[in-house]
């Protein structure tokens, strides 16, 4: 079934219920989302429903806490296609908005959950927190569940080897450059994703030439030389590679970019949308005193990144 996306509780008024519902801002589906994710399907499998996702955009933290307003792991677009490849069948991006805010725990239910969405279930974490100032419980859901007639369950949090899985423990990861760990939690690899960019030519004519990705905004991006490997979303083709992010401070760089070199050869034409998966931290950036220089520290960089792949090959 071709899931349905909408992007306004008008778009979404009679085409989204009945259905089980779960909630929440699911920024990088990281594996307690999936496992959200896997009930809410459990349960409307067994029940003849939709299993469905209401989540929002932009992050809540814009109107009620602008000061610690988080750089997200995926952007929207790929946020959507993450919760499809879940299990959701209906999937409602709320615009959240100042007026959104002020809803009451029972007003958010009434006007949204029931009215709006025809949920028959909402299965959430037990950590859940909704309405103004937060105050809605997962006791005030299901009391209001008793109230209106749908069911309400509770997911304890999902821990991977004694970590709870959470999006601010994965953003965490991803900013001191543990991408691997971030993997991990993530039950995929991080990513960057968009289009190739014209870079300088500083590659080309003085190191060793990259495909450049023009960093999305508002993600957050680990600054280092990291092992990834680099996918043309439009073909599905694949290269093994090294990226750099980071300033190119032995240029005397101040923009943020992220520079990719494929380890395999390029054949055919050169892609222009990328996504820059993270596989490995390999060391921090750092200041050269000439291209020279750097150049040398890449050649080793290139061998530690081809050594791993082989590796990889091998426990294949």
């Amino acid at each position: 079934m071709t899931a349905q996306v909408h992007f306004s509780m008008d778009a979404a008024q009679g085409r989204f219920g009945p259905c089980a519902l779960t909630i929440g801002n699911f920024d990088g589906v990281h594996r307690g989302h999936q496992t959200l994710l896997k009930a809410t399907c459990d349960y409307a499998r067994e029940h003849q429903l939709h299993p469905a996702v209401l989540t929002f955009h932009p992050h809540p933290a814009v109107f009620v806490a602008p000061h610690r307003v988080p750089e997200l792991i995926c952007s929207l677009e790929d946020r959507v296609r993450l919760l499809i490849e879940a299990g959701a069948e209906r999937i409602l991006v709320l615009p959240f908005n100042e007026h959104l805010a002020q809803f009451t725990a029972q007003e958010f239910v009434s006007q949204i959950i029931v009215k709006g969405l025809h949920a028959q279930a909402v299965i959430v974490g037990e950590n859940f927190r909704f309405g103004h100032r937060q105050s809605g419980t997962t006791g005030t859901l299901a009391e209001l569940g008793n109230t209106h007639d749908f069911a309400a369950q509770f997911l304890p949090c999902v821990s991977y080897r004694g970590r709870v899985v959470s999006s601010s423990e994965v953003r965490k990861c991803i900013d001191a450059g543990k991408v691997s760990l971030a993997g991990r939690l993530l039950n995929r690899c991080f990513f960057l994703q968009g289009d190739v960019v014209k870079g300088q030519g500083i590659g080309s004519t003085q190191t060793v030439p990259t495909l450049n990705l023009n960093p999305p905004k508002g993600q957050i991006i680990p600054r280092g030389v990291y092992i990834t490997e680099t996918l043309e979303t439009s073909t599905g083709r694949l290269w093994p590679s090294i990226t750099n992010v980071g300033t190119r401070p032995t240029f005397d760089g101040a923009d943020v970019t992220v520079e990719t070199f494929l380890l395999a050869p390029l054949e055919g034409l050169s892609p222009t949308h990328i996504r820059v998966n993270f596989r490995r931290f390999v060391r921090h950036e750092q200041y050269f005193a000439d291209a020279a220089a750097l150049k040398t520290q890449i050649i080793r960089d290139v061998g530690r990144a081809k050594a791993f792949w082989r590796r990889v090959l091998l426990s294949a």
